[in-house]
């Protein structure tokens, strides 16, 4: 039985194409935007809006495969790693190569290796609640240089004491924007992913707030939860019929005329046929997973799925959709491998959205959520909630960044991607959830759980709007 399986039980009864994104349709001649309260949410015109109804625009940035001990485990206030009496980091996991265990190490590395991340490896890093399997879990790269640290290359990708780099640890000097963010903002240290496995799962659970697989795509009685999606036929693929036959979040917008966009680097070719190479940055499926939802492919998702710099010219010119998320193209997402390039370019990715929105006309009515897809193999002393079948998943960073989040908070409530469906079924909305049983067989409805904190908590509507902080894109 996995750990799922297990703890899930106790808890049970404890409780008894067409082209490149280049321009699809004209970026700089997107008609105006006017996004507002959805139907139940409306306001009168004489009203002054409160609350969340403050908030016009929602803005999620996902960016690849960090835990929260990885970046902001030694940041002051937070649940980072334990210490000891001497204040000293309190964490050995077993070294099966060394034989003995290892220690977390401050890096001031670029690029990293990182673990085995699917819900495999999630079962061992957690080892039935114990949080030390992380090392076990690893393959390929890092075994290697642990069998034999000689080798050409390992020292890049070894810890002082030849430890693996899922050990290791940043702080300010090597993603200073992220720290101001949450110093000046709001930090969440118990942002778990939504289920304990990889990419693709995390994403769909972004947009749908489910993982399966259809045995009849057009049926969505044939589907069944599944986090693992390790054969090619059960994710979907640029250029192929849609495969996910249960319901996402950007249908239930389309059903209110709440304006979404989903942006991904430009040279994205999603459609049939596929299209012709092109140098731009591209986005893979596994982070682009909205053409293939059945229902979203009988739609013209031609204005909604966008470049880069449509995002750009809707910031600069406000006329920002209501709801905005923005998945990384290669080179940019801070995966933890050569091809995803550096934390730097990441880091730089981010500030630049960030700073966009800041410096636009939307910036007063804007909240930008950041976050990472999943854990990426690092070590997170914490052992996520089993709230059903598929998860939650480790720990991930997120951030709270508005006009209106609360200044140098850190928000302490159990939190998962869910989340970010609440907030924006409850914004425009009015509250209605994604369809549940018997509509759809989806184990539970993960936006009404008891354990799910309340993403309101970050901001203080009392408050007068903060100022933009546009901050250096390259501070190191």
């Amino acid at each position: 039985m996995t750990r799922r399986t297990i703890l899930l039980a106790i808890g049970i009864a404890a409780v008894a194409g067409l082209g490149a994104l280049a321009l699809p349709r004209g970026e700089a001649g997107d008609p105006p935007e006017t996004p507002g309260p959805g139907p139940s949410d409306a306001v009168s015109p004489a009203a002054e809006p409160r609350g969340i109804q403050k908030l016009d625009h929602l803005i999620f940035i996902v960016q690849e495969n960090r835990s929260f001990d990885h970046y902001f485990g030694t940041f002051p206030g937070a649940d980072g790693f334990p210490r000891d009496a001497q204040g000293r980091i309190d964490v050995c996991i077993p070294n099966p190569y060394l034989g003995r265990c290892s220690r977390p190490y401050r890096s001031t590395s670029q690029r990293f290796v990182g673990g085995r991340h699917d819900d495999v490896a999630s079962d061992k890093d957690v080892n039935g609640g114990a949080m030390d399997g992380f090392i076990r879990s690893l393959k390929d790269a890092q075994t290697a240089c642990l069998i034999d640290p000689s080798e050409k290359g390992c020292r890049d990708i070894l810890g002082p004491e030849g430890q693996p780099d899922v050990l290791s640890y940043l702080t300010p000097a090597v993603i200073p924007n992220y720290w101001t963010y949450a110093r000046r903002f709001v930090l969440q240290d118990r942002m778990f992913a939504p289920t304990d496995s990889w990419t693709l799962p995390a994403h769909l659970f972004l947009v749908s707030g489910w993982s399966a697989v259809c045995s009849d795509p057009t049926d969505v009685q044939t589907c069944r939860s599944d986090v693992s999606l390790d054969e090619r036929q059960e994710r979907w693929h640029y250029g192929q019929d849609p495969i996910y036959g249960w319901t996402d979040i950007t249908r239930l917008l389309d059903g209110a005329d709440v304006p979404w966009r989903y942006y991904v680097g430009g040279g994205t070719c999603w459609d049939d046929p596929p299209c012709s190479p092109d140098p731009k940055p591209n986005t893979n499926a596994t982070r682009n997973p909205v053409p293939g939802f059945v229902d979203s492919a009988r739609t013209d998702l031609h204005d909604n799925i966008r470049g880069y710099g449509a995002f750009y010219t809707s910031a600069k010119s406000g006329k920002l959709p209501a709801v905005s998320w923005i998945v990384p193209a290669e080179g940019n997402g801070e995966h933890p491998a050569a091809l995803e390039g550096t934390i730097r370019r990441g880091q730089q990715h981010v500030t630049r959205l960030i700073n966009a929105v800041m410096r636009g006309p939307a910036w007063g009515s804007t909240a930008i959520f950041l976050t990472w897809d999943d854990w990426g193999g690092f070590y997170d002393h914490v052992l996520p909630p089993v709230v059903d079948v598929n998860g939650y998943g480790l720990r991930v960073p997120a951030m709270v960044i508005s006009p209106y989040a609360r200044r140098g908070y850190i928000d302490h409530q159990t939190l998962s991607f869910d989340a970010y469906l609440k907030f924006i079924e409850d914004r425009f909305l009015g509250g209605e959830r994604l369809p549940g049983k018997p509509a759809e067989p989806r184990p539970t409805i993960r936006e009404d759980l008891a354990i799910l904190g309340d993403i309101r908590r970050a901001f203080d509507f009392s408050q007068d709007p903060r100022p933009p902080l546009i901050l250096d894109p390259v501070p190191v």
